[in-house]
């Protein structure tokens, strides 16, 4: 008989006060052990401190009055912590047990990562011409027996009944195999107290994980500093480059800032100048756009990029791009879209045929015509074409700072300077010269003064 590839299981579910892990409470835990000596099964009712809501009542058939004297979570943990030891945890929407588990032994200190396999999404691997999956509808499709619906033990039964139809349907391999792709592992990871996570403020910042040597692995930003860190290394499904990534944390520093814009302009430099390996590291210095340029009567797209003196200021410019090529890939998109001419936006050039493409259908008025009034016609539409894509030309007359509670964001013609905490700060900044546009300042600095009652300092 083949050895099993997963010999001890733990099939659990929960009842809850909500859906919040954060701020709501487990009202009972229901755990079936699967191992070489067979099938145990374990439950218990948990006092949550806190009222549950009528419709969970309603739900669950657990009142308020069932839990008051039941244990607390604190009271049970070593049973449940034993109960869950060296197993795979396998929950139907996993992420949901999961989580409320992890928050439960992270308020008594403990830390809660077992590898976590979710039933939810093994079913959809193993059955995708279904639609639903949901523990009621595997209960019919499979002739599950059903004891006591939306109890936790009751659904940890039907979650282990389901794992032996699987088997029963479906070979092995193609069984471990599934398994295999959907099983999320601990990833070993330095102790929190090596890294001095607990030290981080939980306000707005920029955190950095660092590796061996001090190479730089990844740079975020986040509204809470430490409890974004701590999800970092808390998670349950974490994907296999996040795995790969904390695996290497050998170091972790942090910047707070001010609000949530200092963090987005903090990340988006850091990431430029670190270039981490786990980031997407945007290219600014590739950046390009097309200006429109008249010649002749005929307005034509001139590439040019962010070293140009007039890059963000310009009234005629559309993009933004990466490359060139995905710039010409853009402006032919829109010509073929509009029936603009090619050869006149000079993406292609005339062979023999003056027309151009025109014998090909693609040019609606302008080949045909090129010294008519069509060229007027043709000029109109291409502005209209591109107007989607318009870049928005700096709005003052010179840099300004933003203000963000205590600091001011400093700001020139959408190239992020730096924050300063007052005005003559910002001044002595702008005498260190203007900065090169920024793609990623642009799209942030954009949205963030579309906003009401955005404070701005010209300068």
């Amino acid at each position: 008989m083949k050895e099993r590839r997963y010999p001890r299981l733990a099939f659990v579910d929960l009842e809850t006060t909500g859906g919040s892990a954060g701020t709501d409470r487990i009202t009972e835990v229901g755990i079936v052990e699967v191992d070489e000596q067979g099938v145990r099964e374990w439950s218990s009712l948990v006092n949550p401190d806190m009222p549950i809501p009528e419709f969970i009542q309603s739900l669950t058939n657990i009142s308020d009055e069932m839990v008051q004297r039941a244990p607390r979570f604190a009271e049970l943990a070593d049973e449940i912590e034993a109960r869950l030891a060296d197993r795979v945890f396998i929950a139907h929407n996993a992420r949901f047990d999961f989580g409320f588990l992890r928050s439960e032994f992270r308020r008594i200190g403990r830390d809660f990562h077992p590898p976590v396999l979710c039933t939810v999404r093994l079913s959809r691997k193993l059955y995708p011409e279904f639609e639903r999956h949901n523990l009621d509808t595997l209960a019919v499709r499979h002739g599950l027996h059903v004891t006591e619906r939306h109890r936790a033990l009751g659904d940890a039964q039907l979650i282990w009944q389901f794992w032996q139809k699987i088997h029963e349907a479906h070979a092995a391999d193609t069984v471990d195999e599934a398994i295999e792709k959907l099983l999320n592992r601990p990833v070993a990871l330095p102790h929190g107290e090596a890294l001095h996570i607990e030290d981080m403020p939980d306000t707005p910042g920029v955190y950095l994980f660092y590796g061996e040597h001090g190479v730089p692995l990844y740079v975020g930003r986040a509204d809470h500093l430490y409890r974004r860190v701590q999800a970092h290394f808390h998670a349950g499904r974490m994907p296999a480059r996040e795995q790969q990534m904390m695996s290497q944390v050998r170091r972790v520093d942090w910047m707070p800032t001010s609000g949530e814009l200092g963090s987005l302009l903090l990340e988006a430099r850091m990431v430029r100048q670190l270039q981490p390996a786990f980031n997407h590291v945007a290219q600014d210095a590739q950046t390009c756009a097309w200006r429109l340029a008249m010649r002749k009567g005929v307005l034509q797209p001139v590439l040019i990029t962010t070293d140009d003196l007039f890059f963000g200021v310009d009234l005629d410019l559309y993009g933004l791009f990466a490359s060139r090529r995905k710039a010409c890939d853009a402006l032919r998109a829109v010509a073929n879209a509009y029936q603009l001419c090619p050869r006149l936006l000079g993406l292609e050039k005339t062979r023999g045929n003056k027309d151009g493409a025109a014998g090909e259908g693609q040019c609606k008025d302008a080949c045909t015509c090129a010294a008519g009034s069509n060229l007027d016609v043709h000029n109109q539409r291409l502005r209209a074409a591109l107007q989607g894509m318009r870049v928005q030309p700096w709005p003052y007359t010179g840099a300004i700072a933003i203000r963000e509670n205590t600091e001011l964001h400093v700001i020139d013609c959408w190239s992020y300077l730096g924050s300063v905490g007052s005005e003559i700060g910002a001044f002595e900044l702008l005498q260190k010269g203007r900065g090169q546009f920024e793609r990623q300042v642009y799209h942030i600095v954009r949205k963030w003064l579309s906003k009401v009652g955005v404070d701005i300092v010209n300068l």
